[in-house]
């Protein structure tokens, strides 16, 4: 693998159960799985594999439907199961389910033409996040220093 296709974030606790991570490019987004200043709003990390499942599939089927209309409805739900069982905590049954509404016009009728084509170019070959899951990948841990200060 090249340094090109080397991609990384960095997380950091920031308190109890509270964690933001930050890209190379100085982006943030907080996380964690206690209460975030005293509201449970905050997203976990099983929310935040969830919300890439979704992002990374609705990037490519905007993409691909955005360039013959603006859609006036665009949400996509990701949903599944979390189970512990002999293999370890997991979500299974994921589901990903697009709601696209387009206006009425030429543009629009290729639009919804295309959407079914699209996501399923997204999940079968484009989405790297899902592809991921559904491929498979080792996820290596190591410990680089454990330091007492």
């Amino acid at each position: 693998m090249s340094e090109e296709s080397k991609r990384s974030v960095v997380v950091e606790r920031t308190s109890s159960g509270q964690f933001v991570a930050t890209n190379t490019r100085g982006g943030t987004i907080s996380f964690g799985t206690a209460p975030d200043n005293g509201q449970e709003t905050g997203f976990t990390p099983v929310e935040l594999f969830l919300a890439a499942i979704g992002g990374c599939t609705a990037v490519d089927v905007d993409i691909a439907t955005g360039r013959h209309a603006e859609p006036t409805r665009f949400a996509v739900t990701v949903a599944g199961d979390k189970v512990s069982d002999d293999l370890g905590n997991r979500m299974t049954n994921l589901q990903v389910t697009f709601a696209v509404t387009f206006p009425d016009g030429e543009g629009a009728e290729r639009a919804r033409a295309i959407l079914p084509r699209a996501v399923r170019t997204s999940h079968d070959r484009l989405c790297t996040v899902s592809r991921t899951v559904e491929v498979g990948t080792p996820v290596t841990t190591t410990v680089t220093d454990a330091q007492v200060h």
